[in-house]
């Protein structure tokens, strides 16, 4: 019975406050000053997420995607640097890279 009234005081304490908020909405602000609580939805000027916008644009090419194939080699082959891909430490032979796995390494396809 205990956890029971501590459930109903918790959510009758949210009702209350969402009250005074939804209140205080239609009033104008009257009760919370402006600033204290984000009253009203601030516009995104492009989006990250909408087509052709210029923080979507910027992000795409910015981004890279680093995937593990199930193929794994025991050493690197020669001439290999290490590089830093979306703060991932690879190793980069030629035109292929490699990241470490255990004792061995596997390949990854960076798009």
């Amino acid at each position: 019975m205990n956890t029971q009234r501590k459930l109903f005081k918790y959510l009758s304490i949210a009702a209350v406050i969402t009250a005074i908020l939804m209140t205080d909405a239609w009033l104008g602000g009257q009760f919370v000053p402006t600033g204290s609580i984000v009253s009203s939805a601030e516009a995104r000027v492009g989006r990250p997420g909408t087509p052709r916008s210029v923080a979507g644009v910027a992000r795409r090419t910015t981004r890279r995607t680093v995937r593990r194939s199930a193929i794994y080699i025991a050493t690197l082959p020669p001439a290999c640097a290490r590089v830093s891909v979306n703060g991932m430490s690879l190793w980069r032979c030629g035109g292929a890279y490699y990241q470490s796995s255990g004792g061995r390494y596997v390949v990854v396809y960076v798009d």
